[in-house]
């Protein structure tokens, strides 16, 4: 149940697929107000509580990463800056992490289709579970938030753009901030793509998809003139994983890209070995909850990617 006051409601019926700024308002409202959104979970209800692993290779692409809206902002001009405070979510309990064929970091490595349903405790005073010994916390966010293009045309919700879309950071949580610059009258927000939990790359292609509810502030910054979203966080953001330390492996070499497969490759089998995780379990997981940063991209010619991964999921 949601604590936080709002003032309007977005229901998860009206959301679209694409960004778009042909798309009408289903709500306009004043600077300042505070609205919750009902956000679907990313597959738009292809994959259900009932799914099994045979169904993730039927998803349409078309149909994925909903979001909910637009809604305008009374006096938004391209220029402006639209802060979107994170106010509270309020998860589901339901979720799911797969491994899309032809989708995600490794995908040369993992051809098969994978699913994992979780059943989580909504007020996240307790980890979710896969398998017997990895229990993850949770810390829900949205992977999803964007502002209507300048350009004309339709624009798929699966990438990332100037004006915010899939930027799936992990730290667009409660309580933080984020800026994104106004392109068209109005602004024209969405949200959607909602986790339960996510790591820094979100490797395997998704993290704990999950339907919930958000009640954010809609606020304007005029002749802000950004060129990229920026945002605020409101204190640490490693620590709900960090207590026990982590587990970290790296990839080196001359292209940051390859040093990110090498990192995550070598978590998943480190998982194996030592943990007797299989390896699509494995891979779920450092999607989950797992973050991959670049450690240095300054001594030539060869940059350091790591992977970490927090010890408290296994303990």
């Amino acid at each position: 149940m949601a604590t936080q006051i709002h003032e309007h409601t977005v229901g998860s019926f009206h959301h679209h697929f694409g960004w778009d700024n042909r798309l009408k308002p289903v709500a306009t409202v004043p600077p300042g107000a505070t609205v919750s959104f009902q956000l679907l979970e990313s597959s738009a209800g292809q994959l259900t509580r009932s799914s099994v692993a045979a169904d993730v290779n039927h998803l349409d692409f078309n149909r994925v990463n909903p979001t909910t809206g637009p809604i305008g902002i009374d006096g938004a001009e391209p220029g402006d800056a639209l802060k979107i405070t994170l106010l509270e979510f309020e998860p589901s309990g339901w979720g799911w992490t797969a491994i899309i064929p032809g989708f995600g970091l490794l995908a040369d490595q993992f051809p098969e289709a994978s699913l994992h349903h979780w059943s989580y405790d909504p007020t996240g005073s307790r980890p979710a579970l896969l398998g017997r010994n990895a229990r993850v916390p949770l810390k829900p966010m949205a992977g999803s938030m964007g502002v209507a293009p300048a350009e004309a045309g339709h624009y798929s919700t699966l990438s990332p753009r100037r004006g915010g879309g899939t930027l799936d950071i992990r730290d667009l949580a409660t309580g933080s901030t984020l800026y994104l610059p106004v392109e068209v009258p109005g602004a024209l927000f969405s949200i959607g793509d909602p986790h339960a939990a996510q790591g820094d790359g979100e490797v395997c292609g998704s993290g704990i998809e999950s339907p919930m509810n958000v009640i954010l502030r809609l606020e304007l910054v005029k002749h802000l003139e950004l060129s990229m979203p920026r945002f605020t966080t409101p204190g640490p953001v490693t620590n709900h994983l960090s207590a026990k330390g982590y587990e970290v492996t790296t990839g080196v070499g001359p292209d940051l890209m390859t040093c990110a497969r090498v990192a995550v490759a070598n978590m998943i089998e480190f998982l194996g070995k030592v943990h007797g995780i299989s390896a699509s379990d494995a891979y779920m997981l450092c999607s989950v909850c797992g973050d991959l940063r670049v450690s240095e991209i300054v001594d030539v010619p060869n940059w350091v990617m790591s992977f970490y991964f927090p010890r408290v999921v296994l303990e």
